[in-house]
């Protein structure tokens, strides 16, 4: 995936219609999520960690504008050190997806949270990139089902809660045309929802197998002992 291609979708009516629906989703998503140190990795044209508070908030990747360069696949980042990781169409556009999960469960503490976006192959625009009507970017990428996504978290040791989608109108390229399918969104939020075009998930990071011994504080009863009368010595005379 080039920069340039990336850039001019980015700035295209799709783009920024897909753009908008999950800036918003992930703005509610992380303004709760609190920690030390988030991590966003990919997309470096969007701030998508703006709306969460924590001290450091850092984008890395392969391209600019980046706080660090690297490939997501090898982060240069320390074991269980990240409060919380958000993953913007990454895994569809990698030569190995499992591995950069893998590395996001490798430096995210326990407890820490994952948020993914990616393309719904179960969708319009993933029947227009079966049908490879689309040249260049989002179309040249893999696109991950969340129920297949759901399955490899859920192998790493994350609880995954259900997701949601959103884009429903076709993949129209001019604006006016994404403008008139808006009546789309509500009906599928309603009706076919499984359906939208992009979809966000979110998992936490368990941790099993630790049990925390406590001692048993409970006070056993103390049976009272029966005083016994000390016998006298008899006293005899000289």
């Amino acid at each position: 995936m080039s920069n340039a291609g990336l850039d001019a979708w980015l700035a295209s009516p799709q783009g920024r219609y897909v753009l908008d629906w999950e800036i918003q989703q992930i703005d509610e998503a992380v303004t709760d999520i609190f920690g030390f140190n988030a991590l966003q990795i990919g997309l470096p044209q969007c701030d998508l960690l703006r709306a969460n508070r924590m001290a450091l908030r850092v984008r890395i990747g392969e391209g600019d504008p980046v706080a660090a360069r690297c490939l997501p696949a090898a982060l240069p980042i320390a074991a269980q050190s990240v409060d919380l990781v958000v993953l913007p169409h990454i895994l569809e556009f990698a030569d190995d997806p499992h591995q950069i999960l893998r590395e996001v469960e490798r430096i995210l503490i326990p407890e820490g949270q994952l948020i993914v976006t990616g393309f719904n192959p179960l969708s319009l625009w993933g029947l227009k990139k079966q049908a490879r009507r689309g040249k260049g970017f989002p179309w040249n990428g893999s696109y991950l089902s969340q129920t297949r996504l759901k399955d490899w978290l859920k192998l790493l040791g994350f609880d995954v809660d259900r997701g949601s989608f959103g884009c429903y109108a076709p993949p129209c390229e001019q604006q006016k045309w994404l403008q008139r399918w808006r009546f789309t969104e509500s009906a599928g939020r309603r009706w076919w929802k499984f359906s939208g075009a992009v979809y966000m998930l979110r998992a936490v990071k368990r941790v099993h197998g630790m049990r925390l011994l406590t001692p048993n504080w409970r006070k056993k009863t103390v049976r009272a002992k029966a005083l016994r009368p000390i016998a006298q010595k008899e006293s005899h005379g000289d």
